[in-house]
């Protein structure tokens, strides 16, 4: 029975994390207003050590068009520039001698639905991984000695978990498509 218990536990953990990792990825993906979050990716070389800019650098949105970038020393702003047009993000960073100015320009419709693809994407390697907790969840309890009825409870409880979290996923989706597709 402890064991049962055990492995719906550490499933619903596994789904926990399919969750947060999917709505990290999806943070990645822009809807044309200007967000810190898009330059998560950027690392910039820092006396010799690939550093995260947010680690080096105040970023702000005074607008929603807009990112500014303050670095906390003056010297990185070349480093930071380069860092930034070598991310491939698409960005092209102004050079103010004080800060970086990046300005987002409007999306296009199609690149809208470029967004909503790979927004979808990412929610069906969610969806996958929770399937494959689901099914390792299964394997175990069909490897335990628990009776039969026990067992077959326990798959119906894995079951209505992996229905919770798809659910979820499907809510998590249609409010960052709505958001991309928002002009």
């Amino acid at each position: 029975m402890e064991e049962l218990e055990f492995i719906l536990e550490a499933t619903e953990e596994s789904m926990v994390s399919s969750i947060s990792f999917l709505e990290k990825e999806l943070l990645n993906i822009r809807a044309g207003k200007a967000n810190p979050n898009m330059l998560s990716s950027v690392k910039v070389d820092y006396y010799g050590a690939q550093t995260p800019l947010n680690q080096i650098a105040n970023i702000n949105t005074p607008d929603s068009q807009t990112l500014s970038i303050q670095p906390w020393e003056k010297d990185k702003l070349e480093d930071i520039e380069k860092a930034i047009l070598s991310s491939n993000l698409g960005f092209n960073p102004m050079n103010n001698g004080e800060s970086i100015i990046i300005s987002i320009p409007p999306m296009t419709e199609e690149r809208r639905i470029e967004l909503v693809k790979v927004a979808k994407s990412e929610v069906e390697n969610a969806k996958v991984s929770i399937r494959n907790a689901r099914k390792e969840a299964n394997n175990e309890i069909r490897k335990s000695d628990a009776s039969d009825d026990m067992k077959s409870n326990f798959e119906v409880d894995i079951q209505n978990i992996t229905d919770k979290y798809t659910s979820k996923i499907d809510s998590i989706f249609s409010t960052k498509e709505k958001e991309i597709l928002s002009v």
